[in-house]
């Protein structure tokens, strides 16, 4: 990862500043149902306010394609925002024109204001030219913190830190300084845990870890695949047959870099995929015909238990097996609860991330315990995949030049 300007680097009083964040939260029934989102973007808009910064916020939220669609207005967002902050903020219901140039015009230092979800225009996903200068018109200063997002090359992620000198936030800096100690420059040994269903989603992620960690566990029904395709009977088990000998084109390239791969040795099976379903442990080779492999087993647990009390250094994507439903959970559990146990030691730095594994490791009441949680989704994928993304790329292409408008 190269250089980035953070807010070390900035002098935001009496600017303008123009803050990416993503405030994209889950709602339902008009309620937030997790302000995770705006918690974290809060650390970079308090101390942008407090050192003097007039912060206006871009965000998108949901997919609207162009159009005001009266559901997808961050106006509630706004307003759940300016409730965990004691500064004024000031909602505007576009986020380009004569009322927003007018309310922008009107802020003192200290001020917050939020503008209309950026994706009511069609300018913002085509990163068009007129929409980039349009926004930049607003701001003199561009704050990206919103890595989430960081995938898109948008007009609010990607065009603006073309145009004004950018910087990352707070939370930006926290996930790439936590993805960089995971992968980039990790303490040895390093362990990948990589779950979920299909090899096919996560080829691209798999190929890049297996030449940067020692160990990879493999869990949930991809692992399925990779029995499969070595002989071992999984029964009536989530496969995927013609991954087969891609799976075993993984092995033989894990092999020759010197990554252990670390497969189930037992398993949690079931005749019927439902909550409380009867279930039985078996070794893995045993899975009888008429059943579904649906957690790891003990001996797994204990397996994966004593490898991570070797490692330095965990990146985690993915369950261990259906976590969602009782009693598929208990691997999942049991191995989060160790790695939590080991980071809060000390022993340990753990990395994670993804939507299910985020959601696993809170069901297993850790995801506060972790090195680093990443709430990303598809930006922290693509950047264990070892894609460059287009809102990191400009951000330190940024800290060289600036392209006037």
């Amino acid at each position: 990862m190269a250089a980035f300007r953070t807010l070390n680097d900035l002098s935001p009083a009496g600017k303008r500043i123009l803050l990416r964040a993503d405030l994209n939260v889950p709602v339902r029934e008009g309620r937030i149902t997790d302000t995770t989102r705006i918690d974290r973007v809060l650390p970079t808009v308090e101390e942008l306010v407090e050192k003097g910064g007039r912060v206006i916020v871009l965000s998108h939220f949901d997919r609207p394609k162009g159009r005001v669609v009266a559901e997808m207005s961050l106006a509630p967002i706004a307003a759940a925002m300016a409730e965990k902050t004691r500064h004024t903020v000031r909602f505007v219901s576009d986020c380009i024109g004569p009322e927003v140039e007018e309310a922008i015009a009107a802020m003192k230092d200290g001020d917050i204001l939020i503008l209309e979800n950026t994706r009511f225009h069609a300018g913002e996903e085509k990163n068009d030219p007129e929409f980039v200068a349009s926004l930049a018109k607003s701001g003199e200063i561009y704050v990206n913190d919103a890595f989430s997002a960081a995938h898109r090359a948008h007009a609010s992620t990607e065009g603006l830190a073309r145009h004004l000198p950018a910087f990352a936030g707070r939370l930006m800096e926290a996930e790439l300084n936590a993805l960089s100690a995971a992968l980039e420059k990790p303490d040895h040994p390093v362990g990948a845990l990589i779950g979920g269903a299909k090899i096919s989603t996560k080829l691209d992620l798999i190929g890049n870890v297996v030449s940067k960690v020692d160990i990879l566990f493999i869990g949930g029904a991809m692992a399925n695949t990779f029995l499969a395709a070595e002989g071992v009977p999984v029964g009536k088990s989530l496969q995927e047959a013609e991954m087969h000998e891609t799976a075993r084109a993984i092995i033989a390239r894990a092999q020759q870099a010197g990554c252990k791969i670390i497969l189930p040795v037992d398993a949690v099976i079931a005749r019927e995929f439902r909550e409380g379903a009867p279930s039985e442990i078996c070794p893995i080779d045993a899975v009888p015909a008429d059943a579904m492999i649906l957690d790891a087993g003990p001996r797994t647990v204990a397996l994966i238990n004593e490898q991570l009390a070797g490692l330095k250094t965990l990146v985690w994507n993915g369950p261990l097996g259906a976590f969602e439903i009782k009693p598929f959970d208990a691997a999942t559990v049991a191995v989060a609860r160790e790695a939590a146990r080991l980071t809060k030691e000390g022993k340990l730095k753990t990395i994670a991330g993804g939507g299910d594994t985020v959601s696993a490791l809170r069901h297993a009441g850790v995801a506060d315990q972790m090195s680093y949680v990443s709430t990303a989704g598809g930006a922290f994928m693509e950047w264990l995949e070892g894609k460059l993304l287009p809102g990191i790329a400009v951000l330190t292409d940024a800290a060289q030049h600036v392209v006037p408008l």
